[in-house]
């Protein structure tokens, strides 16, 4: 199996970086490692051990640490496993297999069987949207609801991003900054950035050095699979965003799937902030809601 670090020095910074994050893990939480077919698979468990399970599925080039602003909320109502997807700079294993498979379901069946989960509701972001998705195409009785941000999959995935990286990225640190400033588009409008977050800025410069991301199109799921969701889902994307067509995921989801409740944010990128409350409130409605 191909090195997913481009090097071991840099794995190791990149885990010694991870660690001191999750030490600043915002809540109580539990460090699970469980067995699955693709290899040892890394939960952080939060929350009240009987509340309803919550899993978190992160983005590509990233792993639990994303959720330290949003998991102290979640966990007061929930039973919160963020979950370092296999593949990712995190502490599951490298494994990465074919995402036009059901490879990936069939892992986290068996996460969630280890976890004793027998059904949960997901949120997921960008990739994790697209895995949230395809485990709740694959596996509707284990999903109960459905929460994504900018998920993959449905809209358009654009390229300009890709293409100018390959200009970027040999410029070093600043071919990087560059990269992201465009890959995630604008930033919120908020307060100067904390210690901690301009630490984890640094992090994430620091991932996009010894990683080596994935290069396979994500495939993009039927209209079909998308009309037969059956669960509550919320979906909520940033009119600005550059690594995938927002427009075309909310056009997309209105024709086939318009029971969905989609919330467009003219004014937000890829990286959406100050969703957690939002993502709550649905979580913990009963019905699902109409389309905003």
């Amino acid at each position: 199996m191909k090195n997913i670090y481009t090097s071991d020095d840099g794995a190791r910074v990149l885990l010694q970086q991870y660690t001191a994050f999750l030490e600043q893990w915002p809540v109580p939480a539990e460090r699970l490692q469980v067995s699955t077919r693709q290899g040892e698979t890394f939960v952080m468990a939060s929350g009240p051990k009987d509340a309803s399970p919550l899993v978190l599925l992160h983005g590509s080039g990233a792993n639990a640490a994303m959720w330290t602003d949003d998991v102290a909320l979640w966990a007061r109502h929930f039973r919160v496993y963020a979950i370092d997807v296999i593949g990712e700079p995190g502490l599951s294993a490298p494994s990465r297999p074919a995402l036009n498979s059901d490879a990936y379901a069939l892992w986290l069946d068996d996460v969630l069987d280890a976890l004793n989960v027998g059904r949960a509701a997901f949120m997921g972001t960008s990739l994790g949207g697209w895995l949230a998705l395809d485990y709740a195409i694959r596996r509707p009785k284990r999903v109960d609801r459905l929460a994504l941000r900018c998920p993959s999959g449905i809209g358009r995935q654009k390229v300009g991003v890709i293409l100018a990286s390959l200009f970027l990225l040999p410029f070093g640190d600043w071919g990087r900054r560059t990269t992201l400033k465009l890959a995630l588009g604008p930033a919120p409008a908020h307060a100067a950035a904390t210690a901690q977050e301009r630490a984890f800025g640094e992090y994430v410069m620091l991932i996009h050095k010894y990683f080596r991301p994935r290069r396979e199109k994500l495939p993009v799921f039927a209209d079909s699979d998308l009309a037969a969701l059956s669960m509550p889902v919320q979906v909520t994307v940033g009119g600005r965003d550059r690594l995938i067509d927002s427009h075309d995921t909310r056009r997309r989801l209105q024709q086939a799937a318009p029971r969905v409740s989609v919330t467009f944010i003219p004014e937000a990128g890829h990286l959406l902030k100050n969703q957690a409350q939002p993502v709550l409130d649905f979580l913990l409605t009963r019905e699902g809601t109409p389309h905003a």
